[in-house]
């Protein structure tokens, strides 16, 4: 498990990661065995009473350069015993060293089976509880132990400029409050959820890879302080809350330098944001030897492609990298490795067949359940006096489903290359047979239609007192969203069924936003995302009321994709140097994506430009009501370290006459001079009321918190400045409902 003292506050971070990266010969002297020391004698890194990094440097003392080669590449780090990956020999690793192997995993363990298909990422943003995403997370990481991996490759992270965005069901939204802090959770929930069962997180993609389209052949280029306060920041929180071993560098360039070579990663992800674990690389994502060892990259990904121990052996001799970069990107990675447990644990052998448990399917129901957003209800919902019959329409309300298309579809994100999910869905309880089973409790009945036939669908919504239609789209790595619409003819079968029944419930599987010509039709409309295998048992708790909705939305769903903060092919997808966006032929030039939106993403932009979304950043409707009432907002001085905070507390009412859950949701106005656009969120709390119950909110708003709250990144200072003028405090249920105001100055 980890070392006691990994967590510490931010400046001894800083001071860490300056250490870690300056040459380590002068670092912690190798020392001999104590006598009687309960490890092998010619193995005295296995010494757990020495520190992490007195450990490290004990083992990389004793090691030639070759066998310091080895920590570089993930395979021969990984695999001490053997010599050969892809054709490239290296030497044989000391003993006492790990077997340690990756699994990527951002939503669940990934491409094995016998495990839990936990909800998409997004689905986890939208319960805005940090507690429930570590709990996901402590399962996923036993999981992925129990299956014989301790590294995986996630959570991720992205800011969520562009709806489109292909992987944006694998990150938790486009806030970096809500994504960085659900990120620190996740964190967390792997790394320290399960003593015992050492696994590593690694954080993805760093930094600004925020599409599908040409992402490794494409440069986001920004100006300094909208990388800093929308890219960076999320980073910057999820450092600061969870600690992570492990941080990837993207496939895309940032201002013309690949991301797994730019300065940055020194720069800014250790100097600047507190990072004092080991980058790796994704795969194929390393374009360099020299660049990228000088500037902080200390492991590639997969098998041995630029850092070989022949290229490496050349940059040396060239004088590109020196050997104390070498020595200290091995230290990076073994110390993240002993720190981890990685070499105190060892991976059981062999691995556990079945994995998944009724504990983590619980877990996988409840996030679903606080995950799906009741975006609109007239009424029809709970179904408190159940329905004589029930209408359940659409090919992925089914396990067999029509045309290919099934509840195993969109149970996780899709994957192009063998099985069709990221995870093992093949124990998905539909939302077809839950209700099935639900409905004859309760003396009703359930007749299914694929909805491959519009019109015959609507013949069935007809004839059933309630019609519950699925509408879905797929979405998944290497390909970006064309548009925001259903697959399978999906609007048409919705409008078709809205039409037929008086009671239309819209059950909506989708991994981004989505527009919705037929939302006046539906009398209440249910965003569910990829729900994973318990996504049936957990609809049916939400349609019958036995569970309140209470998720909010994690992203803003625009009524059209014109309203997206992308208008232009120079912001997205990018353009070649002839002004279209398609490459001149021949041409291996790169795609040049614009981000001249600056700060205006996510609900910033839909502030700053006075658009009305479809549902605004922080929607979610209840079974309950909920009243807001005295805000009150106290400026703090710290008088030791002169940093500021606002004390904020507020009261929320639970209205109504069932038990719910709201968040509540604290976003700042900047002074006018700042130059920022909208509103920031800086606080956000969940709280679960009974009918009538009235509860205090307390948040403080630290500025000299990781998410600099009050603050906006200066470029002629390189530093976070407060500017001077009004502060607007405002307080509610969504970034546009927001019952309580507040105004302060600070000079």
């Amino acid at each position: 498990m980890k070392n006691p003292t990994r967590r510490r506050p931010l400046a001894a971070i800083a001071v860490a990661s300056l250490l870690a990266s300056a040459p380590l010969a002068a670092a912690v002297p190798a020392a001999d065995a104590a006598p009687g020391a309960p490890y092998p004698a010619d193995c005295p890194w296995m010494d757990t009473s020495r520190s992490p990094d007195e450990r490290a440097r004990i083992l990389l003392d004793a090691s030639t350069l070759g066998q310091k080669y080895r920590w570089l590449v993930e395979q021969p780090a990984n695999d001490p015993a053997t010599t050969s990956f892809s054709g490239v020999a290296y030497e044989p690793q000391l003993p006492c060293t790990p077997r340690v192997v990756y699994t990527d995993g951002p939503d669940g363990v990934r491409f094995t089976q016998g495990v839990t298909a936990f909800p998409a990422p997004i689905a986890l943003g939208a319960t805005w509880n940090r507690d429930l995403v570590y709990e996901k997370s402590a399962a996923q990481g036993a999981e992925a132990f129990d299956k014989g991996k301790n590294v995986v490759l996630g959570p991720g992270i992205a800011s969520g400029r562009t709806p489109l965005s292909g992987r944006t069901a694998e990150y938790f939204g486009e806030d970096s409050l809500l994504s960085g802090s659900l990120a620190g959770a996740a964190i967390r929930g792997i790394e320290e959820g399960n003593p015992g069962k050492p696994v590593l997180s690694n954080v993805k993609h760093f930094v600004a890879n925020e599409q599908e389209l040409s992402r490794n052949a494409s440069s986001s280029n920004i100006d300094e302080r909208t990388l800093r306060e929308a890219y960076d920041l999320p980073f910057e929180i999820a450092i600061a809350e969870g600690g992570p071993e492990s941080i990837m560098c993207s496939y895309n360039q940032i201002n013309g330098v690949y991301g797994c070579e730019n300065p940055l990663l020194k720069d800014t992800l250790r100097s600047k944001l507190g990072f004092d674990g080991y980058v790796m690389s994704d795969f194929g994502a390393v374009h360099s030897t020299g660049a990228s060892i000088d500037a902080g990259l200390d492991q590639e990904l997969n098998r041995p492609i630029y850092f070989t121990p022949k290229l490496l052996d050349q940059a040396l001799a060239t004088g590109e990298i020196t050997e104390e970069q070498v020595d200290g990107a091995a230290f990076n990675v073994v110390r993240s490795y002993i720190r981890g447990g990685l070499f105190d644990t060892p991976l059981p052998t062999p691995a556990t067949a079945s994995v998944s448990s009724a504990e983590h399917k619980g877990i996988a129901r409840r996030a679903v359940e606080e995950g799906t957003v009741l975006l609109k209800n007239d009424g029809v919902l709970p179904l408190s006096a159940s329905p004589k019959s029930i209408a359940v329409i659409g090919p992925t309300a089914s396990r067999t489903g029509g045309n290919g298309v099934s509840a195993q579809t969109t149970c996780s994100m899709k994957w192009p290359f063998g099985s069709p999910n990221t995870l093992d869905c093949s124990q998905v309880v539909s939302i077809e047979d839950a209700l099935r089973e639900r409905a004859a409790a309760e003396g009703s009945t359930v007749v299914f239609d694929d909805g491959s036939d519009p019109a015959a669908a609507a013949a069935v919504a007809a004839q059933a007192d309630v019609a519950v239609v699925v509408g879905y789209y797929t979405s998944g790595e290497f390909n970006d969203l064309a548009d925001l619409r259903l697959d399978g003819n999906g609007d048409a079968l919705i409008q078709a069924v809205a039409a037929a029944s008086p009671a239309t419930v819209a059950v909506l599987q989708t991994g981004s936003a989505v527009e919705m010509p037929w939302l006046d039709d539906a009398e209440a409309v249910l965003e569910t995302w990829y729900a994973g295998e318990q996504q049936g048992p957990a609809l049916a708790n939400l349609l019958w009321g036995d569970v309140n909705p209470s998720g909010k939305l994690p992203m803003t769903f625009p009524a059209s994709l014109a309203d997206t903060p992308s208008r232009t092919a120079e912001q997205y997808p990018g353009v070649y140097s002839n002004g279209t966006t398609t490459a001149p032929a021949g041409s291996r030039e790169l795609r040049q994506v614009n981000y001249t939106e600056g700060l205006a993403i996510g609900h910033k932009w839909y502030d700053a430009q006075g658009i009305d979304p479809l549902f605004a950043f922080g929607h979610g409707l209840s079974y309950t009501d909920f009243d807001y009432r005295n805000l009150r907002v106290k400026p703090v001085v710290d008088r030791k370290t002169a940093t500021r905070s606002l004390d904020i507390t507020f009261q929320i009412t639970n209205t109504g006459s069932v038990a719910g859950a709201e968040v509540g949701q604290v976003y700042l106005t900047l002074p006018e001079a700042s130059g920022e656009p909208g509103k920031r969120l800086v606080g956000f709390e969940k709280v679960t009321l009974k009918p009538h119950q009235t509860t205090q909110v307390h948040v403080v708003v630290d500025a000299a918190g990781p998410d600099h709250p009050l603050s906006v990144w200066d470029p002629t200072r390189d530093a976070w400045t407060v500017p001077g003028g009004t502060f607007a405090v405002e307080v509610g249920g969504s970034s546009q409902e927001l019952s309580l105001h507040s105004a302060l100055t600070l000079g």
